[in-house]
């Protein structure tokens, strides 16, 4: 039997071995539908955050963690099956549902401008310096299928009018939207790349409430905040909304003389609204590895109550902070998490 197989094997060796690096070749350079979500990297946001056009210089570091996206190759994917701190994914769920990668991109940028504002929103109100924050409109964050601005409207244009007026909230504009008949016209005026356009569509039913009118789009608002105090962030092409708890720290401690972060290296993530609520994000367990390789003595963790109810709610039915207290415990037992709910909590948290 293994006489035959050396001797098939001697006779056609050329061929085999030409097949063998064939597939390796492939294996390497071929990408699958598939995805790899993996630790990211610890970021010092002094880097990223000038105030009053100059670096800040902060007795610490506040960084900002990130989780890695990368496509998988045949070899890529045996490694990364091996591999505790990594996920496999889908397409559709490393793009978070999105078209294109193109789609993901632009709607990680505007997660980003958002967070970084509402971050300048917090850190003014709490340094009790005076700021204006401008609402420019609703950014088109996706589109229904059914929906007849389907082709008329793409992800990034900036809603600011409908019906040839101008609202000062999501909330105006959509009690506006509503208030129409499902199937009838609607003119919506928009920005597009700096340009103002206008088109117009029927209104369709709503995802969910087939009573209600709209225009089938996912929405979040456009606001600025300026103030004298110039903040400033520019993070390249890092984006998405789960920077702003630590944006809003690291600003808070750069316009004032408060000495927050006291020496330490404190990591962390969640997202932050304009009243300083601090909301949960995907892939804790990815940011706390992360932290943990750049040496971090504190991680800060939103904060969700565990009930029957919310757990209902939760990627594989744990909060964002119990899965940071576990991943901590197997892979950074030195480092310290804690649960926040708040701006003003973290703040005092971290003063005490």
């Amino acid at each position: 039997m293994w006489r035959k197989i050396r001797a098939f094997f001697k006779r056609n060796r050329v061929i085999i071995l030409s097949m063998m690096a064939v597939l390796f070749i492939i294996g390497i350079f071929v990408p699958l539908p598939l995805y790899a979500e993996k630790p990211g990297s610890a970021e010092d946001l002094a880097n990223y955050i000038k105030v009053d056009d100059k670096k800040p210089k902060l007795n610490g570091e506040f960084m900002l963690t990130s989780v890695g996206i990368v496509p998988l190759n045949t070899v890529s994917l045996v490694f990364a099956a091996f591999d505790p701190t990594v996920d496999i994914q889908t397409k559709s769920q490393a793009l978070g549902g999105s078209d294109s990668m193109a789609d993901n991109a632009r709607i990680n940028q505007i997660y980003m401008k958002t967070s970084i504002n509402e971050a300048k929103a917090n850190a003014y109100k709490a340094a009790k310096i005076p700021y204006n924050r401008n609402f420019n409109g609703i950014y088109v964050m996706a589109i229904q299928p059914d929906s007849n601005f389907k082709n008329k409207l793409q992800v990034g244009d900036t809603i600011e009018s409908v019906n040839h007026k101008k609202y000062d909230s999501a909330k105006a504009f959509q009690t506006k939207i509503r208030s129409q008949k499902i199937g009838t016209d609607l003119a919506v005026g928009y920005k597009r790349d700096g340009k103002v356009k206008e088109t117009t569509a029927k209104t369709v039913a709503l995802a969910g409430a087939k009573d209600m009118a709209g225009i089938g789009i996912i929405l979040t608002d456009d606001v600025d905040v300026k103030s004298d105090r110039q903040v400033s962030a520019d993070l390249g092409e890092i984006g998405g909304p789960s920077g702003g708890l630590m944006f809003s720290l690291e600003m808070y401690d750069a316009l004032t003389s408060k000495d927050l972060a006291r020496g330490r290296k404190i990591a962390g993530t969640g997202t932050i609204d304009k009243d300083g609520h601090v909301g949960e994000i995907g892939g804790i367990d990815k940011k706390v590895i992360a932290a943990h390789r750049a040496g971090v003595d504190i991680f800060l963790a939103p904060y969700v109550k565990p009930t029957d109810e919310n757990l209902k709610y939760e990627e594989n039915g744990k909060t964002n902070y119990q899965v940071a207290k576990e991943t901590a415990k197997k892979y950074a037992p030195d480092m310290k998490v804690i649960p926040v709910e708040t701006f003003d909590q973290a703040v005092e948290k971290l003063q005490n």
